[in-house]
């Protein structure tokens, strides 16, 4: 989850402004060819031999000068030029494309990658791992299954982010050690794909949910009552699929049983514990740092305000006090295409935004409200998933929001929980739709385990259905 835009909210009437002025047909015409360009170049990355970044970044550049020319020759105002004016009246000047990027998302990576980097040398996620291996007797069906309901924890009162980095190191140290490097894939897949699942389940699980529910009026133990159902039955579903799909069998014989029961059995969590001092200063951080990402909307003293992205980096710098002599090491680790990536995209989601391009899709969706009740919560929650799967979901369901708000609806109404699930199940139709999916492509990549854009889109596409159908059936009959 990302809470950037909680310290931008006050700002909204800017950006209603900025979405008021009037764009001719071409120019949103050209930005939304230039859209499906990029999500195609994308899906062929391999045979283009170009790193995502470099596509995105290539993407985000014609963007800008494009906006900036057809803003002088055309007379529309695409970007915003200007300075800032500081509360204690200091003026600041800030390239146009700063504010379009989502600096909550790019610091939470940052911080909890180098976290998680840190933190694994004390050998406490090689120790959780172990743990949760010798518990499921070396059945990786109990594994799959110890996994996914704590990737479901994780995304409800963390960020998608930090689970998808915590659960895919535990699961690569556990099937290394099982030898099953084969259902490496399906696991981090799996995974994946669950951490959208489990941000449905509170308020605070992710910025969609904040905003939608903000503007609904739906309070946090509603909000929990209503989607608990849904997280329930759509995990189980999720772990069924993926048994099947990836064929993550239990064990069977008894010889099975005590041949994983002997292996396991010899595994000790604590000979990956080189200093337990250290070891347990990491499990009261890690403790720490869950805790106030947990809490963090509840912190004292204006802390809130600091956002999510900076407790990931003030609790970085923390473990990184206990390898002062190190850093450079760990700065090396940091996955530098994935943030580059990120910071591409935001801007051409921002340019979008400037160019009606989502508007254009606000206009669709808003004329499917006219359809009959059923239809029209069908339609509604089934093209918001697929927009947020090529698009950014924040901007996205503040769009939305607005267009509900303006209808007056009740807040029980459940064309509000359409966008919930849609903007949020949305993200595992592409490795693109949501950060933690694309954590989940470079942690697999980081196993050596080839997968285009294409083939996630053909293995996840199946698990995105069955959760969106489901999500339908729920609103349409429960809500």
């Amino acid at each position: 989850m990302n809470f950037n835009f909680l310290l931008t909210l006050a700002s909204s009437e800017t950006a209603a402004n900025l979405t008021e002025h009037v764009v001719p047909g071409w120019i949103t015409a050209l930005f939304t060819f230039i859209l499906l360009g990029m999500v195609a170049a994308l899906a062929i990355e391999e045979k283009l031999h170009a790193k995502k970044s470099i596509i995105v970044g290539a993407v985000s550049g014609l963007c800008l000068i494009l906006a900036c020319i057809i803003s002088a020759w055309a007379d529309v105002p695409l970007l915003p030029f200007g300075e800032v004016t500081l509360p204690n009246g200091h003026t600041i000047s800030m390239p146009v494309y700063i504010p379009g990027i989502d600096w909550s998302v790019i610091t939470v990576i940052l911080g909890a990658s180098l976290f998680v980097e840190v933190a694994s040398r004390s050998g406490i996620f090689s120790w959780l791992a172990i743990r949760l291996t010798k518990q499921s007797g070396g059945d990786p069906w109990m594994l799959l299954i110890y996994y996914g309901l704590l990737t479901v924890l994780f995304s409800a009162v963390l960020n998608n982010v930090t689970a998808m980095i915590i659960i895919g190191s535990l699961t690569s140290v556990s099937l290394g050690k099982l030898k099953r490097q084969d259902l490496m894939l399906g696991f981090l897949l799996v995974e994946g794909l669950l951490t959208n699942v489990g941000g449905l389940l509170t308020l605070i699980s992710s910025v969609p949910n904040i905003i939608v529910g903000k503007t609904a009026g739906i309070s946090f133990a509603r909000f929990f009552l209503v989607a608990a159902p849904y997280v329930v039955v759509s995990t189980a579903a999720t772990l069924l699929m993926g048994r099947w799909r990836f064929s993550i069998s239990g064990l069977k014989t008894d010889a099975e049983k005590e041949s994983a029961r002997l292996l396991v059995s010899g595994f000790d969590e604590n000979e990956s514990v080189p200093d337990k001092n250290f070891f347990w200063i990491a499990v009261g951080v890690l403790v720490a740092f869950i805790a106030t990402l947990a809490g963090q909307s509840a912190l004292p003293w204006n802390l809130d305000k600091l956002g999510m992205g900076f407790i990931a980096l003030f609790f970085a710098g923390v473990m990184l006090l206990a390898y002062k002599h190190e850093v450079g090491k760990y700065y090396s680790l940091v996955d530098w295409d994935l943030l580059a990536f990120f910071a591409g995209l935001f801007v051409v989601i921002y340019v979008m935004e400037q160019a009606m391009v989502l508007d254009l899709i606000g206009q669709g969706i808003a004329a499917m409200l006219s359809l009959p009740k059923s239809a029209a919560s069908a339609s509604l929650l089934l093209s918001a998933a697929v927009a947020s799967s090529v698009t950014d979901n924040i901007p996205l369901a503040a769009m939305l929001a607005k267009i509900l708000s303006g209808m007056e609806l009740a807040s029980d109404s459940q064309l509000w929980w359409c966008v919930i699930f849609g903007a949020n199940l949305g993200g595992n139709i592409t490795p693109i739709g949501s950060a933690s999916t694309v954590v989940a492509m470079t942690i697999i990549h980081k196993q050596k385990i080839p997968l285009s854009f294409g083939k996630f889109v053909v293995m996840a596409l199946p698990f995105a259905i069955m959760q969106i159908i489901l999500a339908i059936a729920y609103v349409v009959i429960f809500l």
